[in-house]
């Protein structure tokens, strides 16, 4: 490289780096920006409705249909089902690096196949969606505060499907929005069973009056002179009302028309939810964001549309839609920290420098390079199609301190030049050329270790991708900076050396001469390499806690759910809803200092959001107070279990997984084909794990964890059913009609598909006791009670089938307390709880047990990183080997990695050691574990000079080992020192300064940032006691060996 001729044209690299900076700037403001990266989808759901159905009948008519054609798409990893009243869901699971538009041709292909549903089954609707799309807003919609007309919000869905939905699907951004809470609208025609026998009719009779009356047909065209005329038979209802005017038969000359026999009127489908927010009912609006949209210019986008809505269309209603929750608020936080870290790094690390070279004109042509890498920075996150998150963010400040040592060694040895006697321009060249082999030996290092991360697909190496490309984009803008703009400054403004150079110089040659007095004697290297090596081995052995998955990356906000025992229904669990809100309603108005002078036993709420089902209440609540989050989830546990029958499951909300501990959840999938069995294993399994983890989260799908859900059967009694003109079908739709309703047909109201059903009038209303006297009208005119055609048998079975690839499957979610990490948590399951039941004998035959969840995602990313960690050693020992062209010498600095990493272990434990008086616990997860790779590359760079220097100092004639590594320690002191310092504080902020979002990033920095304290002891004590030693007992038997010659 001709430094010569870069030199002579400060202009151009000016323009030059003038033209990054805009460009940079520009980047910057073009990156979206987001809370964590966008990670890959690989999971498809399929969700199909069957309105009415039992999960026993969903399972058989519709998931073993589709199961039996999906389980064979080519990668197909796991195949979750499940069968609930009226829904059959599967959630197909394909492993990393798929491609998901492939893989979801491939599914519905698959599904096409399935040749035939039940009446009634809508077409299987298929999604694909990543934590990362998870929704981010969440209206309400409601009343007005100041009150406003009565209406039935049950029925207000497809208003808000027609009216409020499509005009926030087009704002900028969102790529759909959901309604949650509503019904949809239904046809109800309630027959008189009386009526109906006296005209010798039945429920399919009905049926097949309307399905045969609503249709309408085209009938071609005529020509009539110059026109062609579309014909057209015209039948389908075009009101409710007219449904009534339905001709159903003819007698004796008489018409039978449907209103003679039933009423008729617009309802909806029978509400299986209801919703609260603050303890008033709402309806709920989830809004989802496109991928690689900005997340708060989405927000900023969506909220005067919002408003808009409000005022043209919600309040002549009396409603308005009112903002709940969103992760844009905690996105601003957490970006908004970082940058301020960012800032406070750049400060500490410039004054760091600043203390070192005592000069404002040398500090500020060092610095130079922070704002120019730090753009570049972004300038490789946009040509990378990444974005700007808490992730990428990080990943810049980590950069801060280390793309300045590049400048650091030019600087420095543009310094000595100075010294030396030699004028600007002279010294800048000869000190850029002296130490350019080692700028590019440190940066290739750094980049390369980056690169084996391409290889680890999970979720940790996804987020991981963002903090490589930012670092490897800096660390690259800081080589050029280093070996062109700096240089290029110090012909121009670097200032001669003074008096206080020379007495700092003096102070770092003292400090060399009592660093080389650690290897000046064969004992004293002994002692410093045993002494570091038994240290790092005790570090590695002792201070390594047992692993986590990923980070939570945790909002203060709480979702918790009380579960409900099998058989609850809806109106039951409204009345327990309703205590609730009581309990909860006053803590609105709460101050937080209330709940810490223990005046009440729930802190004090900002808000909270209320689902009610038949199967439990889920609540979602944000405390005022974010430091009282532990003692709400306890709160609301113990109040949830004080009703009898109960369980509580709560943990806190996260960015990164789904809201019930993703990544600490240990699966224990309970599998067999007797569900007998598979529940009474699944029991015992839930009490052993709530007594072997004190204050664990313990959840189930399904909920309920016993086969207690009631249920009736209907036997027919065939003979009798011949002799009143019934079959099998005409009389199961009869029963159909004195419960749920059944199925009719539909029509279109308003441009939608509105379903029509038939009840008889007969059963609105009544209880199971009473359901053997109901009428049921039969063809020969005669109405029979329910029991003289058919045997009503009780029994109980499960309100929720849940199938794991093919089997039937419970799941129990067992989530650790925070002082049991997920690593050791599931050794103790594995040992304590499955080994422990079939020692007992509590496992039959024909049941399976497994550990699934976050910990096999954790012992797959640890094999991962740990094989491809290998990779990245083997690439920056090659890079040095072309570095220094020489094979040998390059495992001087080779040597210190393990001795350097050890220094990452004993910081993460002083870090908890020391937080642990101010909250902080940074767990050890696969995040934090990568944060050796960064290590990696860094801890070489100073090894990478004192071996260089050395090696120099040899060729050039130094006359002895120890003098030539004394002198190379000496000359490079001062720029490892402030190298690794300003490093350090540039990192310091990140890991010891707490807020939103630092729990993602914490582990790594903590990793880095004392791992290169360590290694900056490691390179000036155990680095030179190793080549002294090493290279003098070569010199010893290279003279024995020519001596014997």
């Amino acid at each position: 490289m001709s430094f010569d001729r870069v030199l002579r044209h400060g202009t151009l690299i000016a323009v030059a780096v003038l033209i990054i900076c805009v460009l940079g700037i520009s980047a910057a403001l073009r990156v979206p920006v987001q809370m964590i990266p966008d990670l890959e989808v690989r999971t498809i759901s399929v969700d199909t409705s069957w309105p009415g159905a039992s999960p026993q009948d969903v399972e058989k008519e519709i998931l073993i249909e589709q199961e039996q054609y999906l389980r064979t798409l080519p990668g197909l990893r796991r195949m979750v089902s499940t069968a609930s009243i009226g829904e059959a869901s599967i959630v197909l699971e394909f492993p990393f690096g798929v491609d998901i538009n492939e893989a979801l041709i491939r599914t519905n292909n698959a599904l096409s196949q399935v040749s035939d549903y039940p009446e009634n089954v809508d077409a299987p609707a298929l999604t694909t969606v990543s934590v990362s799309e998870e929704p981010f807003m969440y209206f309400r919609v409601g009343p007005r505060a100041e009150g406003g007309a009565e209406l039935d919000l049950a029925m207000m869905g497809d208003f808000l499907q027609d009216e409020v939905r499509p005009r926030l699907e087009r704002v900028d951004g969102v790529s759909l929005v959901e309604i949650n809470g509503a019904a949809e609208r239904q046809v109800r025609i309630e027959v008189d069973p009386y009526r109906l026998a006296e005209r010798g009719l039945d429920m399919t009779d009905v049926r097949d009056a309307l399905r045969a009356r609503n249709v309408d047909r085209s009938a071609g065209d005529l020509d009539d002179g110059k026109r062609s005329v579309l014909v057209r038979t015209i039948g389908r209802f075009r009101t409710p009302a007219e449904i009534g005017d339905l001709i159903v038969s003819e007698q004796e000359g008489a018409l039978v028309r449907l209103s003679d026999l039933a009423e008729i009127r617009l309802s909806h489908h029978e509400l299986r939810e209801s919703a609260y927010y603050n303890g008033l009912p709402a309806l709920y609006l989830a809004v989802r964001r496109e991928t690689g949209s900005n997340v708060i210019q989405t927000k900023y986008a969506v909220l005067p549309e919002v408003e808009a809505i409000n005022q043209e269309i919600m309040a002549p209603l009396g409603l308005e839609i009112t903002l709940v929750s969103e992760d844009a608020r905690y996105v601003e936080d957490s970006v908004a920290n970082v940058w301020t870290n960012l800032f406070l790094g750049a400060v500490l690390a410039t004054l760091v420098m600043f203390a070192f070279l005592r000069s404002a004109r040398s500090t500020f042509i060092g610095v130079i390079a922070i704002p120019i890498c730090t753009i570049a920075a972004f300038i490789g996150l946009l040509l990378a199609g990444r974005t700007l998150n808490v992730i990428s963010m990080a990943g810049v400040a980590f950069a801060i301190g280390m793309t300045l040592d590049n400048t650091i060694v030019v600087l420095e040895s543009i310094d000595q030049a100075r010294r030396r006697g030699l004028d600007r321009f002279a010294a800048a060249l000869a000190g850029v050329r002296r130490v350019w082999p080692a700028v590019l030996a440190c940066t290739l290092t750094t980049v390369l270790v980056f690169a084996p991360t391409l290889f680890v697909e999970e979720e940790a190496g996804q987020l991981y991708s963002d903090i490589a490309i930012a670092i490897s984009a800096a660390i690259l803008a800081s080589m050029v900076v280093a070996v062109t703009v700096l240089p290029a400054l110090a012909t121009r403004m670097m200032p001669p050396p003074g008096a206080e150079d020379a007495a700092g110089g003096n102070a770092f040659d003292r400090i060399g001469q009592r660093l080389g007095a650690l290897h000046a004697t064969w004992p004293r290297r002994v002692t410093v390499l045993a002494s570091t090596l038994v240290a790092s081995v005790l570090a590695v052995a002792l201070l390594t806690p047992p692993a986590e998955y990923l980070p939570e990356g945790e909002e203060a906000r709480v979702f918790s759910r009380m579960i409900a025992p099998p058989g609850y229904n809806l109106s039951e669990m409204e009345g327990i809803a309703q205590e609730l809100i009581t309990e909860l309603r006053p803590r609105l108005d709460d101050a937080p200092e209330r709940y810490a002078r223990g005046e009440t036993d729930i802190p004090a709420l900002r808000v909270f959001a209320m689902f009610v089902d038949p199967q439990g209440i889920s609540i979602m609540t944000d405390p005022k107070n974010p430091a009282e989050i532990d003692a709400l989830i306890g709160a609301l546990e113990a109040l949830y279990t004080s009703w009898p029958g109960m369980r509580a499951f709560a943990s806190r909300g996260s960015i990164i997984s789904n809201d019930e501990g993703g990544t600490r959840s240990i699966n224990l999938d309970i599998a067999g084909t007797d569900l007998a069995q598979i529940y009474r294993v699944a029991g015992l399994a839930y009490a052993r794990a709530a007594t072997m983890f004190e204050g664990a989260q313990i959840g189930s799908e399904p909920n309920a964890l016993s086969l207690d859900q009631p249920m009736l059967e209907v036997v027919p009694r065939w003979e009798r059913l011949v002799d009143v003109g019934l079959d099998g079908e005409r009389f199961g739709y009869s029963v159909a009609a004195l419960s749920d309703g059944a199925f009719a047909d539909e029509m279109i109201l308003d441009d939608r598909r509105i379903d029509i059903y038939l009840f008889s009038s007969a059963g609105s209303g009544q209880r199971v006791d009473h359901l053997p006297d109901l009428p049921i009208a039969t063809p020969s005119g005669a109405v029979l009670p329910l029991s003289a055609l058919g045997e009503l048998r009780e029994s109980v079975d499960t309100d929720s089938i849940r199938r794991l690839d093919g089997r039937r499957t419970v799941t129990l979610n067992i989530i650790p307390p925070r002082s049991v990490a997920l690593e050791t948590g599931v050794t103790r399951v594995r040992n304590e709880l499955i080994e422990s039941m079939r020692i007992a004998g509590e496992i039959p035959h024909g049941v399976s047990v497994d550990i699934t969840g976050a910990s096999d995602q954790l012992q797959a990313t640890r094999e991962a990183v740990s094989s491809n960690f290998l990779i990245a050693v083997l690439l920056c020992y090659l890079v040095l080997v072309v570095v220094f062209g020489h094979w040998g010498r390059p495992l001087f600095v080779m040597a210190t990695i393990p001795v350097g990493l050890a220094g990452g272990i004993i910081g993460l434990a002083i870090l908890n050691g020391i937080g642990a008086g101010f909250g902080i616990h940074q767990p050890f997860d696969m995040i934090t574990l990568l944060g050796f790779l960064v290590l990696l590359g860094a801890v070489v760079n100073n090894p990478i000079l004192i071996v260089q220097e050395a090696y120099k100092r040899l060729e050039e004639g130094a006359e002895s080992v120890a003098t030539a590594v004394d002198d190379a320690v000496r000359i490079r002191l001062r720029a490892i020192l402030m190298s690794s310092l300003t490093t350090i504080f540039g990192v310091a902020p990140l890991v010891l300064i707490p807020g939103a979002g630092t729990e993602l990033y914490r582990g790594l920095g903590a990793i880095v940032m004392f791992g290169i304290a360590f290694s900056t002891l490691v390179t000036l004590t155990f680095l030179p006691s190793l080549m002294v030693a090493t290279l003098t007992l070569r010199e010893r038997a290279g003279a024995l060996l020519r001596r014997a010659q």
